[in-house]
């Protein structure tokens, strides 16, 4: 009898990098503990959901464009009851979650953030900033976190962090890439993995 798996749904806005890094491990036969079911975008336009198309995932679109947090939050809601998702991932997610959607899924809603926290993190911190700030301040060691979410901006409970090495003539663009390659597409997929078996064992209810 086959092992049951932990429904996965990712959030994105954008290109979909990260969640391409997600699915390769689940195709590599990686992701022992979950699959992914459904791909959310706020944008119609993302990228990400031609991944999850060409992967044979279903991708639904809530745009967040003109709709209160609120109607924004309730249409997520709605596909993920659809699917019966039980762990959500943020994947380039550019939209901040309510207190209140956060604690209904508490301890189920992972983010990856490019810094180590809590170096270059919270309000205001997200893309191209975070490296900005990182070259700006002089830190010769950068990275990236796997961490919970909750009503905090990368204020949830840490999951899994990576190092990665400040080079001299860095960019931000350059780091950022760096820190996509040997962060966050090795830890990401591998802390999913790590809360679907939690979930699974029944140790995250």
């Amino acid at each position: 009898m086959e092992k049951r798996k932990i429904k996965i749904a990712v959030l994105v806005s954008g290109g979909g990098t990260n969640l391409q890094a997600i699915l390769d491990y689940q195709r590599a036969g990686k992701l022992k503990n979950g699959e992914v079911v459904a791909v959310i975008a706020s944008n119609p336009n993302a990228y990400a959901l031609k991944r999850a198309e060409n992967f044979g995932v279903q991708g639904f679109v809530v745009s967040r464009k003109g709709l209160s947090q609120n109607d924004f939050e309730s249409g997520i809601i709605s596909r993920l009851e659809e699917v019966g998702a039980e762990v959500i991932v943020l994947a380039g997610f550019m939209s901040i979650l309510s207190a209140e959607f956060t604690k209904k899924y508490e301890n189920r809603i992972i983010n990856v953030h490019p810094s180590l926290i809590p170096s270059f993190c919270g309000e205001g911190f997200y893309g191209l900033r975070v490296h900005e700030a990182a070259l700006g301040y002089g830190v010769k060691v950068t990275g990236a976190t796997v961490h919970f979410v909750n009503e905090v901006a990368d204020g949830g409970k840490i999951i899994m962090q990576k190092a990665v090495k400040i080079k001299d003539g860095d960019t931000p663009e350059i780091l950022q890439q760096r820190v996509m390659r040997e962060a966050e597409w090795i830890i990401l997929p591998k802390s999913l993995d790590k809360v679907c078996k939690s979930v699974l064992k029944g140790e995250i209810k």
